[in-house]
């Protein structure tokens, strides 16, 4: 059996797709796995560095909504289409399983014209364009969201790293505070505005930190790798501010935290609840809102808190964040509503899906 990825571009596309191809291996490690990708993508790093094949297809960018530059597509997609054929051909795809962005939508045209079957992943809440012509012409839909509004969609949650999926953070907590050097027995915010950083979450968590300290809360910030890390002086007896550039390990950041004040994308969602983290979303100010709705059902099942970027503030934080990491009960109830909604199965409930499209196929 060959299963072909398609999802390139981003880390929102391609770390489901590595965590579908690390589940099929698990369930035969016989399985090929070739990803789709394109020059520009993190798939030239991340997919080689996980141990599997990368083929490469031209870049088509496509706009998120329709424009007037949609009707020069279809011609700007022929030739990638054609490179798409050609691997599927190469490998003997028995399924093409996309995950959206640059690569997804000749990864299905090139599907559907050699009749190699489709399983699509809409992380967002609000799908796009790719996806959404993908669904036509797919075996199995599988969404993210309950409220998704694809047809015909299963809700299965998003593909996550084993380190993440199976983590315990209760027992993980002593070993992962003390690897960030932070008190074992305080309660512990982690910030982070994604693996670059954001401004704005940088600027208020400075601002309000030494707030929080007095209040007995230690702080874990993940700057970002390009932004500069703010002077501190940990004042003797005080709970400790400790900014650092990057984390590779974010399992250990979760197990340490009891709370997150962090941008609400679809991944970021998703891992928070599957281990059971409460958040203080704050979603990102630009784009089509998509942000918001990924945040939106787990703040509706009670598991974190929602906030517009604009109105995100030191005196918010103290407000809000302040009273919930002062409280242990509504801690622990936060924590239980995120892990009630929260998904750790769906790798394998996306192979499930790989494996009854390519049943089908047979059968038909």
């Amino acid at each position: 059996m060959h299963v072909v990825l398609a999802g390139g571009g981003t880390a929102g596309h391609i770390e489901p797709a590595l965590a579908l191809a690390d589940a099929l291996r698990r369930q035969d490690p016989s399985v090929g796995i070739t990803a789709l990708g394109t020059e520009r993508g993190l798939e030239t790093r991340l997919v080689p560095e996980r141990g599997y094949e990368l083929a490469l297809i031209p870049a088509v960018p496509l706009p998120r909504k329709p424009t007037p530059e949609l009707i020069t597509v279809p011609g700007r997609l022929r030739g990638t289409i054609k490179a798409a054929e050609q691997i599927l051909e190469r490998t003997k795809a028995d399924c093409v399983v996309g995950f959206g962005g640059y690569v997804a939508l000749p990864g299905y045209l090139a599907a559907k014209r050699v009749g190699v079957p489709i399983v699509v992943h809409e992380a967002n809440a609000r799908p796009g364009l790719a996806n959404k012509i993908g669904s036509r012409y797919a075996h199995g839909v599988a969404v993210s969201t309950p409220d998704s509004k694809l047809r015909g969609a299963r809700y299965i949650g998003i593909p996550l790293r084993r380190t993440i999926a199976t983590l315990d953070r209760a027992r993980v907590r002593p070993e992962a505070r003390d690897a960030f050097g932070l008190d074992p027995n305080l309660p512990t915010l982690l910030v982070s505005g994604g693996s670059q950083g954001a401004r704005h979450l940088n600027e208020v968590i400075q601002r309000v930190a030494p707030l929080l300290q007095r209040s007995g809360i230690q702080i874990l910030h993940v700057v970002g790798p390009k932004n500069e890390l703010p002077r501190i002086d940990n004042m003797p007896g005080m709970p400790p501010y400790i900014p650092v550039p990057y984390v590779d390990r974010m399992d250990l950041a979760y197990a340490a935290a009891d709370m997150m004040l962090c941008r609400a994308g679809a991944m970021t969602v998703a891992e928070l609840s599957a281990v059971g983290l409460p958040a203080a979303y704050v979603p990102l100010p630009i784009g089509n809102g998509e942000q918001r709705l990924n945040a939106q059902p787990v703040v509706n099942a009670g598991g974190g808190l929602l906030v517009d970027d604009a109105a995100l503030t030191p005196e918010w934080v103290q407000s809000n964040v302040l009273p919930v990491l002062a409280d242990p009960h509504r801690l622990y109830e936060m924590s239980r509503a995120a892990a009630e909604f929260g998904r750790r199965d769906a790798d394998d409930l996306l192979v499930g899906m790989v494996y009854e499209a390519i049943a089908a196929r047979r059968n038909a």
